[in-house]
């Protein structure tokens, strides 16, 4: 690896842009993990979302060391009457947009039906949710590696070096950065029932996104992202609006 395109400022603004649009992709990964792992008993909890962000970054590493195997998923499985169909990559979208769709769209009915504090009490066992996360996990870092190998290919015009090195830092800082925040997002989605609904939502809308891509479908992830900053922030004036209410109610 070229160690020295580190020392130049386009490499470093690479490192930054790299960095922040990893975290960007990162959203999806941590949302899934901090909604998935509010049904283990709550010393588990922690553990939990610490394993699956840590398994997260194993496996972007590995697929790193594997990249060129990776880009060459893009290529056609099949061929009929002329016309080519899914590629390997296309297959790992499909099949982790329907785990996606499937698995928030059911929490979703289970807090709509009111069925939350029953399934609390039985709790998931801890063996099921690792094995949902890498599920998961391995759907979205094999987006996330693609997209920034993808992006890393101006580098190596621009600066004719190397960039595996930009995206392995990349890679690793954005996912040291969401291991330090996982506690405080989780809590924060967790324990406001109306923003969970947002989040789960949210994770709908991005396995819709996996299968359209898987069946070449283009649709752009930035209009999700604005829709549900959007939600959020209307969400969180309605938070404040209630609050307002209580503390100005005549208490009888």
């Amino acid at each position: 690896m070229d160690y020295s395109i580190l020392t130049t400022g386009h490499g470093l603004l690479y490192l930054l842009l790299l960095t922040l649009l990893e975290i960007v992709l990162g959203i999806d990964n941590i949302i899934f993990i901090s909604i998935i792992t509010d049904k283990l008993n709550p010393k588990n909890q922690k553990f939990a979302r610490r394993l699956g962000l840590a398994m997260a970054l194993i496996v972007r590493l590995f697929l790193l060391t594997i990249a060129s195997w990776m880009m060459g998923l893009t290529k056609s499985l099949f061929t009929v009457n002329g016309m080519e169909f899914f590629s390997g990559h296309a297959l790992v979208l499909l099949v982790g947009g329907l785990f996606l769709v499937y698995k928030s769209g059911q929490e979703m009915l289970e807090n709509m039906n009111g069925h939350q504090a029953e399934n609390k009490k039985a709790k998931d066992h801890l063996a099921a949710v690792i094995l949902q996360i890498v599920l998961i996990d391995i759907v979205f870092s094999f987006d996330s590696i693609i997209t920034a190998i993808g992006l890393t290919a101006d580098i190596q015009k621009e600066l004719h070096a190397d960039p595996m090195i930009i995206i392995y830092l990349a890679v690793i800082i954005s996912m040291v950065i969401m291991l330090i925040f996982a506690n405080q997002v989780s809590s924060f989605i967790n324990n406001r029932p109306s923003i969970k609904m947002i989040a789960l939502g949210f994770l709908v809308l991005i396995g819709i996104v996996l299968i359209g891509e898987a069946f070449e479908l283009e649709i752009d992830k930035n209009y999700i992202y604005v829709a549900m900053a959007f939600s959020l922030i209307v969400e969180f004036m309605n938070i404040k609006m209630r609050k307002n209410i209580r503390n100005h109610t005549p208490k009888h």
